[in-house]
């Protein structure tokens, strides 16, 4: 273990428990010594999975019963997706619930008689402990194995039907009524006071915000761009938030935003900060687009590699207490303040962060305040001058002064563990949102650093062969990649060409997508599987279907199908995305709500879309003009190509990738934009607001 690379495996290093990696040689073991394996997933900054460690995996009591009768696996599920969905899959299946740390029994052949999340060292309150489940496991494996091994078969065979159970099973297609469908489940668990779905607890969810702002664009109807923006107010305000040194915890435990789960996640950083700029572009609100900014300042300073690439994660817990790192007391928070910006300072700050001397929440296990204060905002900017007798003028500027002070104060403190890891999807992710938003921003060095992000994934994350690689850590690339890799990847190049028109990014995003449907694609009943055939350690080749915290592999492939195959003109890409389509059918048109990605696939596919093409000097204020308000624009059916007047090798380029661009030219001498909605093309025309008029 010692010589793994993922942080969670070497965080169990020095366990008493003999831990294997997941690999040929536990099986072999377990297989030669006739035992089960006993498999724990989890990782880095999983705080249960940490509390798991202390009471359990640290405890020589357990590691006795572990080391006697099992062979122990520890894996990391954001180095193993692959092995870690299908194995969730049975938890869910067995449970009806899953989970970090997920614990899996299963045979040597890979075949789970038993899953379950956490387990304490002792039985409590209803819940089994480690000293009492591991023995009956045992007896089971010596005693009852062919029930065990039963029931193993039959739980991976269950696994394998989960989707063919649905898939392309709906009744009728993917169309505008399914979107409207998906809105109204949406609007029905939409907290009105609060924002966000559903009770506690309350997740991000970034992509159905997505959905959402695309439905109001499609439809006119102000609802769904009002819910996302109550939404991530509320979440912009809440505790949810770092006010301090900003970015996003992974959710809140309450339904006020209030308490998090104090882990960061690069994917929920990525993602919300897209939905930020997005919702920016349609309501005008500066507020959202200074948001979007101070997460990607957060991303910057604290999870990005001095290679450029992105780290994914920091833990919630440090000095063994989670969220250690991020609270304040009334009396620390006061004497920071007062001794650097004085007691009016101190004052305010109690006031706009809601400072109590008891502590605002509650210790989750007594329920009991701990006098110790989550920072978060209930007021504005205007009503807290107000309530304190401040300038309004001023109140940024004071509010500011504060942050920097408790920032400062803060850094001196034991930081959380920082997850290092690069994962291949995750920075496609953050790619995409930088470019995304470094176009809409007019923010050079955001567009730069996607850039060099995707020069290190590219460059250093590739076999001996030349394919894509999910994990590079500590100088080591490893691990091959999977469907939402490749999948993420490609949104993130697509971005990269919006925000620099080179057409370099569009090659290599088409050269991926060739790959992933190669590798990938069902060619029985579409769709993509997670891991290409090669991958012969995972007992199922599931197909994501579902959207987690993240967009699946398919929703992801389908999405860039659809926006490669309209900026490239090709049409067997868009072949590909109605064959996802309808093979989709069943699970997006059986829960609408629970695939929002595919979704807004849904939403392009229908149109009405439009291709626009722009010619001219990049240099010339007439052609910067066009493209700026093409970028302004909230228009997420509309692909923008650029072809340079004056450079051949780069119009070349883009002829190459989209050969329907070698026709056009300049008109008169001018940049002049050509605009085609729904494969039908419109008359070239060298003014702005022609252009737009022409665009609906």
């Amino acid at each position: 273990m010692a010589s793994e690379k993922s942080p969670y495996l070497l965080q169990h290093a020095f366990n008493p428990v003999d831990w294997y990696p997941w690999g040929d040689e536990a099986f072999e073991r377990a297989r030669a010594e006739d035992r089960p394996i006993f498999l724990s997933i989890g990782y880095a900054t999983c705080h249960w999975c940490h509390v798991m460690e202390r009471e359990s995996f640290e405890d020589p009591d357990v590691a006795a019963l572990l080391n006697r009768d099992f062979v122990s696996i520890k894996m990391d599920r954001e180095e193993r997706p692959d092995v870690d969905g299908v194995y969730m899959t049975v938890c869910q299946l067995m449970r009806g619930q899953g989970g970090w740390p997920l614990t899996i029994v299963m045979t040597p052949d890979k075949q789970p008689f038993f899953a379950g999340t956490y387990f304490p060292r002792e039985g409590v309150q209803g819940r089994s402990g480690m000293l009492d489940l591991l023995p009956r496991l045992a007896a089971i494996w010596k005693e009852r194995r062919a029930d065990a091994e039963a029931a193993g078969a039959s739980a991976l065979q269950a696994v394998r039907e989960v989707e063919t159970r649905v898939m392309g099973s709906a009744e009728g297609a993917l169309d505008e009524e399914t979107l409207r469908r998906g809105f109204n489940e949406l609007m029905a668990r939409f907290d009105p006071h609060q924002g966000g779905f559903g009770r506690a607890p309350k997740f991000p969810a970034p992509h159905q915000l997505l959905f959402l702002l695309r439905w109001s664009d499609r439809t006119g109807d102000p609802r769904g761009v009002e819910m996302v923006e109550k939404t991530l107010v509320s979440m912009r305000r809440g505790g949810i938030f770092d006010h301090i040194g900003y970015g996003f915890h992974r959710y809140a435990t309450d339904a006020r935003w209030l308490v998090p789960h104090f882990e960061k996640m690069l994917y929920d950083q990525a993602l919300l900060a897209m939905t930020y700029t997005e919702l920016w572009q349609l309501t005008g609100d500066d507020a959202h687009r200074t948001v979007a900014r101070e997460i990607f300042d957060y991303v910057a300073r604290d999870l990005t590699d001095a290679g450029g690439a992105f780290y994914s994660a920091e833990d919630a817990d440090s000095e063994g207490r989670e969220g250690a790192f991020y609270v304040w007391t009334r009396d620390e928070l006061d004497e920071v303040l007062t001794s650097t910006l004085g007691e009016e300072a101190a004052r305010l700050a109690r006031r706009a962060f809601q400072v109590e001397g008891r502590g605002n929440f509650a210790d989750e296990a007594s329920g009991l305040r701990t006098g110790e204060n989550i920072l978060h905002l209930r007021e504005t900017s205007a009503d807290i001058a107000a309530a304190v007798g401040a300038d309004p003028g001023r109140i940024d500027d004071h509010l500011e002064d504060i942050r920097r002070a408790l920032f400062e104060r803060r850094s001196g403190r034991v930081r959380p563990l920082l997850d290092d890891k690069i994962l291949t999807d995750w920075n496609g992710l953050m790619i995409a949102a930088m470019a995304r938003s470094g176009a809409v921003f007019g923010d050079e060095p955001l567009i730069a650093a996607a850039a060099r992000a995707a020069d290190f994934i590219l460059e250093r994350l590739r076999d001996t062969r030349g394919r894509l690689l999910h994990r590079h850590r500590d100088g080591d690339s490893a691990l091959t990649a999977g469907a939402a890799d490749h999948a993420c990847l490609i949104w993130g190049l697509i971005e990269l060409y919006g925000a620099t028109r080179d057409p370099g990014w569009l090659h290599a995003a088409r050269r991926l997508l060739d790959e992933l449907i190669e590798r990938f694609w069902d060619p029985d009943g579409d769709g993509v599987f997670n891991v290409d055939a090669e991958q012969r350690d995972v007992p199922v080749r599931q197909k994501e279907l579902y959207d987690g915290a993240t967009p699946s592999a398919n929703a992801a492939t389908w999405y860039v199908l659809l926006r490669l195959g309209r900026l490239t003109g090709d049409p067997r890409l868009l072949d590909r995305a109605e064959a996802l389509r309808h093979a989709l059918s069943g699970p997006v048109g059986n829960a609408p709500s629970a695939h929002t990605m595919s979704l807004v696939a849904i939403d392009l596919a229908l149109g009405p879309a439009h291709e626009v093409v722009v010619t001219g000097d990049p240099d010339s204020t007439d052609t910067q003009r066009l493209l700026a308000a093409l970028a302004d624009r909230y228009a997420p059916r509309t692909a923008v190509l650029f072809k340079p007047a004056a450079d051949e090798r780069v119009a070349a380029r883009l002829e190459e990738i989209a050969p329907f661009t070698g026709g056009y030219d300049l008109t008169a001498g001018k940049a002049t934009a050509y605009v085609c909605s729904d494969f039908a093309c419109q008359r070239p025309t060298t003014d702005v607001s022609e252009m737009l008029r022409q665009l609906g």
